[in-house]
């Protein structure tokens, strides 16, 4: 795939003593504090790259620098590849989104809603209303993830490790297990962080015949030379490959947003990580690692209406479709959640087909434009499109939990303010 052009910040009417600030801010704050052990950003814009740095560590331990070409766990930033995969096939009319999941999970038909009781002792209702495969894409199905920690719903999940991030099990395994467990809530009443992309993933490799990580190599990774991209990291790119870690100093893994004091604990290392062997269960949720030179071809198909080098993905029209808001009633997040932890929570922000959507800009109290899209990861690797400054920004680093500091706030603060020619 055409690499990206490189380009000064000011050819693309931005700002580099304002870039340069980022990653003075960065050092200060986050690497020196001992917050962070290192990051790496890139900020692409009209069809350039105006910034890409790294600085401090992808291992502590042994001393290892990040490096352009560092490989990172992203988590949840595999959602929104898979939920494009998905709409793939939506194009080629093999599937769509108003159809009861019950349809192609069958055992899934009789699913409530829960009452009372802990497993596997449920009380259940009937849900008003079947769910539909929207509900998947835009977190509204009912189903949940462990960690939450609020319900004892979550508590199943987190017996038989539905979701967890060291992942268990088979994606057949995992449909077997939900099939046993009520919903949340009854589908479209209400917004809840959850393994319904893992779902997706399932439900791509149903539909398609071919297994689900096959699918994303022969349609996405492959096509756009995604090479770094993948559920595992081979023996020949280990030395590439970052540490992770916990910001609690303890070693202990809360998604709650508290301010953390500094301080890191070694939780994956990546000479023995789990990692560096195909998994068993393949996550359309969470399960990819990836480089930000990677993700960054991803991110530019998407800019460009869903095409990339010739390389078509998804049509502009379908992409138009992901990229506005799905929550019922056309609210935002905030106002939908029940989710004790998401990778967006502020006000002005709905989510789409795989993606949060920006709404309102002033209600987020953040620079940025109406239609920008975004999603995070668990590890606080991040990243947003903004097709109306033609702008993307992807940040990397290795840290648990994502909500630990408000570095992607601080980021988009400080990312749109380096913009001295807008284009709105």
């Amino acid at each position: 795939m055409l690499a990206p052009t490189p380009a000064s910040p000011e050819s693309a009417g931005m700002s580099k003593p304002a870039l340069d600030r980022i990653e003075d801010h960065l050092k200060r704050r986050y690497i020196d504090a001992g917050r962070f052990p290192g990051t790496q950003l890139l900020v692409y814009r009209r069809g350039k790259v105006v910034h890409s740095a790294v600085q401090g560590f992808a291992d502590l331990e042994r001393r290892a620098p990040v490096k352009d070409d560092t490989i990172f766990r992203i988590y949840s930033m595999t959602k929104p590849i898979t939920s494009v995969a998905f709409m793939m096939l939506v194009e080629e009319g093999r599937v769509a989104l108003d159809e009861p999941v019950h349809k192609y999970i069958p055992e899934w038909k009789n699913l409530g809603v829960f009452q009372a009781g802990t497993a596997p002792a449920f009380l259940a209702k009937p849900p008003a209303r079947p769910m539909l495969i929207v509900d998947l894409m835009r977190h509204t199905s009912g189903l949940t993830y462990g960690f939450q920690q609020r319900s004892n719903v979550d508590a199943a999940y987190r017996d038989k490790q539905i979701g967890a991030v060291e992942k268990a099990g088979t994606l057949d395994t995992m449909i077997a297990d939900l099939a046993g467990i009520p919903l949340e809530f009854s589908p479209g009443e209400a917004w809840n962080y959850s393994v319904s992309t893992d779902v997706i993933g399932y439900l791509i490799g149903k539909i398609s015949g071919i297994p689900f990580e096959q699918f994303l190599k022969q349609r996405i990774f492959d096509p756009l030379g995604m090479a770094d991209t993948d559920f595992f990291v081979p023996a020949d790119k280990v030395h590439r490959f970052a540490a992770c870690y916990n910001a609690d100093p303890g070693g202990m893994m809360s998604f709650h947003a508290v301010e953390k004091k500094g301080g890191l604990t070694l939780q994956d290392d990546p000479a023995t990580s789990s990692f560096l062997t195909p998994p068993s269960f393949i996550s359309g949720g969470g399960g990819l690692c990836s480089t930000a030179a990677d993700y960054l071809t991803f991110c530019r198909a998407l800019l460009n209406g869903g095409e990339l080098g010739g390389v078509r993905l998804i049509g502009p029209k379908t992409l138009a479709l992901m990229t506005t808001n799905h929550l019922p009633g056309g609210r935002d997040l905030p106002e939908m959640s029940r989710s004790m932890f998401a990778e967006a929570t502020y006000n002005g922000i709905g989510f789409g087909l795989g993606f949060s959507v920006t709404m309102d800009p002033a209600k987020t109290l953040i620079p940025g434009s109406p239609g920008e899209y975004a999603w995070g990861g668990a590890a606080t690797t991040s990243f947003w499109i903004d097709p109306k400054e033609e702008l993307i920004a992807i940040f990397m680093t290795q840290v648990l939990p994502s909500s630990a500091y408000p570095v992607r706030r601080e980021l988009r603060t400080m990312v749109y303010a380096a913009i001295t020619d807008s284009n709105l």
